[in-house]
């Protein structure tokens, strides 16, 4: 696999000089403005680029599932970032959490299926993981599918001091599809963990089985 990605992605690391790192913000992210050149695929090396880049540490995105219902456990909550584009910067989303340091992206998952959505994690799998921009933003995202009992999933739930007001839903999964085609799920993590679920949605469930 390593060969043939190779072969096809002429460049890697080597081909690239870090002039300069310079610190621009720290808040609740971080901004960086980077000084690099890199090869060229006509040769030679081009010259020196400056770019900001976002840097929000990375990210866990479970999908929550029950597999006895055949429901999801979905999110909403307010995000300010949707609010030039979206009817409603209110979002559907799947359970998601930053990886602080020290913690696998596993531990992540059962933490915030706790937090925001009140559920129990019984079975975590991993289905892959991106990067969500990267001709901004450093954040790779790990996704994953983990099996939950829905009947206890209610409520509003989130960390105050995180200024989290979230509220759960319930979804038949013939339905999540559905909002998927109307554009009621729009952003990029739920997409993702929903589309790869319906390919992979067999392989999961006989996993879990033999478990």
């Amino acid at each position: 696999m390593a060969k043939n990605s190779r072969q096809i992605q002429r460049y890697g690391q080597q081909d690239l000089q870090i002039l300069k790192k310079e610190p621009l913000y720290s808040g609740f992210f971080n901004m960086v403005k980077y000084a690099f050149k890199h090869r060229l695929y006509q040769g030679g090396w081009s010259d020196v680029i400056e770019r900001e880049v976002f840097e929000r540490g990375h990210a866990i995105a479970v999908l929550l599932y029950d597999p006895k219902l055949d429901e999801f456990v979905l999110i909403e909550q307010f995000r300010i970032g949707a609010l030039p584009t979206s009817e409603s910067p209110w979002l559907l989303e799947v359970v998601a959490g930053i990886i602080d340091e020290g913690e696998t992206p596993e531990n992540v998952c059962r933490r915030e299926a706790a937090e925001e959505a009140g559920v129990t994690i019984k079975k975590l799998t991993k289905a892959l993981s991106y990067l969500s921009s990267p001709g901004g933003t450093t954040e790779r995202l790990h996704i994953y599918v983990g099996e939950v009992d829905a009947t206890q999933a209610q409520g509003v739930h989130g960390l105050d001091y995180e200024g989290e007001d979230i509220l759960v839903h319930r979804v038949d999964a013939s339905l999540a599809n559905e909002w998927i085609d109307q554009g009621k799920v729009d952003n990029a993590a739920t997409l993702i963990a929903l589309q790869w679920f319906a390919m992979n949605k067999q392989n999961i469930l006989d996993n879990w089985l033999n478990e």
